[in-house]
C-alpha cells in the first residue's frame, strides 16, 4: 500500500489478487515497453486482473495484462494484451523460476507504477486459496471491524 510520502505513481492495483491469493513473497521488476504503451501507462490506464507472469528460457515475462492502445498513436501502436518482458535479477528469476513450479504456486502482478519515471511492477509469488480459506478471511477482517467500532464507541463515552 503506497503511503503519502511515496514517490510512486500508482497506474494499476490488481485487488482481486490479495482475496484469491496467500502472498508469500513479493518482487519489484521493471518493464520493456514500447513507446504508446508508456503513454498510455502515463494516462493511467490498464488493467491487472486476468495477469501473471511466467519464466520462459530463464526470462521472466508478464502476459495478459490490459494496457489499452493509445488513442492518439499511429500505425505503430502496441498490441493491448502483448507478452511484455520483466527486467529482475538473474538470483530473482533462478528463485521465482523453482518457487513457482511447485504445485499450486504462481506469480501474479499486484500493482503497476512509474517510480522515478520508470515502469515498475510489483510480482508476487502466490499459492491459491480455497474457497473456506476466503470465508476465513472475511470473517477475520469482519470481527477486527467491529472491534475496532466497539473500541471507538467505548472510548467516546468516557
Amino acid at each position: 500500500m503506497a503511503k503519502k510520502d511515496d514517490p510512486r505513481k500508482i497506474v494499476a492495483n490488481n485487488k482481486k489478487a490479495r482475496h484469491d491469493y496467500v502472498i508469500e513473497d513479493v518482487f519489484e521488476a521493471g518493464l520493456v515497453l514500447s513507446g504508446t504503451e508508456v503513454k498510455a501507462l502515463r494516462m493511467g490506464r490498464a488493467s491487472l486482473t486476468d495477469g501473471y507472469a511466467n519464466i520462459d528460457r530463464g526470462e521472466a515475462w508478464l502476459e495478459n495484462v490490459h494496457i489499452p492502445a493509445y488513442f492518439q498513436g499511429t500505425w505503430n501502436n502496441h498490441a493491448p494484451r502483448r507478452r511484455r518482458k520483466l527486467l529482475l535479477h538473474r538470483d530473482e528469476i533462478d528463485r521465482l523460476a523453482s518457487k513457482s513450479r511447485e504445485k499450486g504456486h504462481t506469480l501474479i502482478p499486484l500493482s503497476l507504477y512509474f517510480l522515478d519515471g520508470r515502469a515498475k511492477v510489483e510480482i508476487a509469488l502466490a499459492r491459491g486459496k480455497k474457497e473456506y480459506d476466503k470465508r476465513h478471511t472475511l470473517r477475520e477482517q469482519q470481527d477486527m471491524r467491529e472491534a475496532q467500532r466497539a473500541m471507538r464507541q467505548k472510548e467516546m463515552l468516557r
